[in-house]
């Protein structure tokens, strides 16, 4: 089993989105800046998670999005599944024909570990991951960093390189 980009990038959007939730609506193109992922993959996504619920957008100027709940209420797996991430661990995709076409001995040991991730990604709130000390340590390093290359572009368009 192997979570893509997708569903990496899914829940670290989320949860830049949800770290960022009091100053208001949040831009993706702040969540791209702080993230380092692009501004047209976070649109893709975040036309999935919407369509799941999982935000709403805020138009205008100013706009940008929010979660459409308390991050109490939103769990990782319901942003992996919202992006259409696939958390099966199995060969044949839980078909049961992974061994030319028939079931393989360790079909079943595979597709229980599949819900067990599952399950364990679904008892994880985004409030719980925000608890956590070292993501909030990450958080405030890229919000200086964010901060610190926003001031040397205002002084690089004044013509104040100093």
């Amino acid at each position: 089993m192997r979570l893509t980009t997708k569903g990496r990038y899914a829940v670290t959007a989320m949860l830049d989105l949800a770290l960022h939730a009091e100053q208001g609506p949040v831009s993706l193109a702040d969540i791209s800046d702080r993230q380092g992922i692009s501004l047209s993959y976070l649109e893709q996504l975040f036309s999935r998670l919407r369509r799941h619920d999982l935000v709403m957008s805020i138009r205008g100027p100013g706009g940008g999005y929010r979660l459409s709940r308390g991050c109490d209420a939103i769990y990782i797996a319901q942003v992996v599944d919202a992006v259409n991430e696939s958390l099966d661990t199995t060969r044949c995709g839980n078909r049961g024909d992974c061994q030319n076409g028939e079931m393989c001995l360790t079909h079943h040991l595979w597709s229980d570990l599949s819900d067990e991730i599952h399950s364990f990604l679904s008892g994880i709130s985004l409030a719980d991951l925000m608890r956590k000390r070292e993501i909030q340590v990450v958080a405030e390093r890229q919000n200086r960093r964010q901060h610190e290359e926003a001031i040397n572009t205002r002084r690089l368009m004044s013509g104040n390189p100093a």
